[in-house]
C-alpha cells in the first residue's frame, strides 16, 4: 500500500530487550528502505541507539516526559533523580558532554532548585535533554 512510512508497534510492552532487538532484526530488513521506519513507544537513550542501529528512523515515547514529571533526567551515565540532596550544590550540567540547551545553560543544582520550588520549567528542561545522542 502507498503509505508514506511504516510503524513498528507492540514492542516495549513486556518482552526483554533481547526479544525486542531480535524482533527488530527480523522485521526491519523486510521493510521498504525508501520509507521512514517509526518505532512506537520506545524512548530510553539505549533503546534509541539500538533502534537506530537496526534501521529505525523515528521514535516517540512518553518516558522522557514522565521521568521529567518525577524529577529525573537521562544522562550518558544513566538516569539521575534530581531530588537527591547530593545535587543541591552540584554546579555541573546534567551531562558535561552534551550540547543541548539545558546542559549548556543550567546546572544540576539549579534544576533541583526548580524542582523543589515546584516550577514547571524544571520538567520542561529535563524532558528535552538529548545527552546520549
Amino acid at each position: 500500500m502507498p503509505f508514506s512510512g511504516i510503524a513498528i508497534g507492540g514492542l516495549s510492552v513486556g518482552e526483554t530487550k533481547q526479544e525486542m532487538h531480535a524482533t527488530l532484526d527480523l522485521v526491519t530488513p523486510l521493510l521498504p528502505k525508501n520509507k521512514p521506519r517509526y518505532l512506537m513507544g520506545v524512548g530510553t537513550p539505549e533503546d534509541l541507539i539500538n533502534g537506530i542501529a537496526r534501521g529505525v528512523d523515528i521514535f516517540d515515547c512518553v518516558l522522557p516526559t514522565r521521568l521529567a514529571r518525577h524529577n529525573a533526567a537521562f544522562s550518558s551515565d544513566g538516569r539521575l533523580n534530581l531530588m537527591n540532596a547530593t545535587f543541591a550544590h552540584d554546579q555541573r550540567p546534567i551531562d558535561e558532554a552534551c550540547h543541548c540547551y539545558t546542559c549548556q545553560t543550567f546546572t544540576r543544582a539549579y534544576l533541583r532548585h526548580l524542582i523543589v520550588a515546584r516550577e514547571l520549567l524544571a520538567g520542561t528542561l529535563c524532558q528535552f535533554i538529548i545527552c546520549m545522542l
